[in-house]
């Protein structure tokens, strides 16, 4: 691992500030939807809306969740849907949120203490990997979906959102001074979420994007 890409884990494993603010906003929805609206000239419905989509497995389906951070994906899986959960975040913060939300709706997960791009499982562990707003933290966007497309089954979804630069130059300055700060990592464009879906062997069934606000979701061929 590179000096800046080590010291982009370590921001984001012992930061306090940034992922609290974060996961507040997150949580509640109407402030997300003021946030985004303000921040990054985005509607923020179709992120919410997709939530559900985990909880429209089969019971005994096997979901990751990373970076799940304070568990705000949980709100799409109901009580007693039978699903094999497993959140994971490299934050020992965001994880002791996320298992306090697990417990608050009823959740059966196991969390693990792990980052997106080396993740500890075999290849096609899960039949659905969720990765809500945490690509444009990663010091390697393509290599952390390459990751994740390596531990889902042949015919597995992938599903998440991330910041992507181009939307204005409103959004990319603030892009680019949450980078300076060393809250971001490096965020692409729409048109690079694209590469690294197609370049993880990714069959994208819906690259949108509100803002600078991309939601996605593609499946792994098989």
């Amino acid at each position: 691992m590179s000096g800046a890409a080590d010291r982009l884990h370590r921001h984001w494993r012992k930061g306090r500030l940034v992922p609290v603010v974060y996961d507040f906003g997150a949580e509640h929805e109407p402030i997300a939807r003021l946030g985004g609206r303000l921040l990054w000239g985005a509607d923020m419905r179709p992120l919410y809306d997709s939530f559900a989509e985990a909880g429209r497995l089969p019971p005994g389906a096997v979901v990751l969740d990373v970076p799940c951070g304070g568990g705000v994906a949980f709100r799409g899986v109901p009580r007693g849907a039978g699903l094999r959960y497993v959140a994971a975040d490299l934050s020992r913060l965001m994880l002791g949120r996320a298992r306090a939300e697990a417990r608050r709706r009823g959740l059966d997960a196991a969390f693990a203490g792990v980052s997106v791009d080396r993740l500890p499982f075999a290849d096609g562990s899960f039949d659905r990997c969720l990765t809500y707003n945490g690509l444009h933290c990663l010091p390697d966007p393509a290599g952390a979906v390459t990751e994740m497309a390596r531990v889902l089954r042949p015919g597995g979804v992938l599903r998440g959102s991330a910041l992507v630069t181009g939307a204005g130059r409103r959004q990319d300055l603030l892009i680019a001074l949450l980078r300076s700060r060393g809250d971001f990592g490096r965020p692409g464009s729409l048109a690079d979420l694209r590469g690294w879906l197609d370049d993880a062997g990714l069959e994208p069934a819906d690259v949108t994007a509100t803002g600078a606000l991309a939601c996605f979701s593609a499946v792994k061929p098989g």
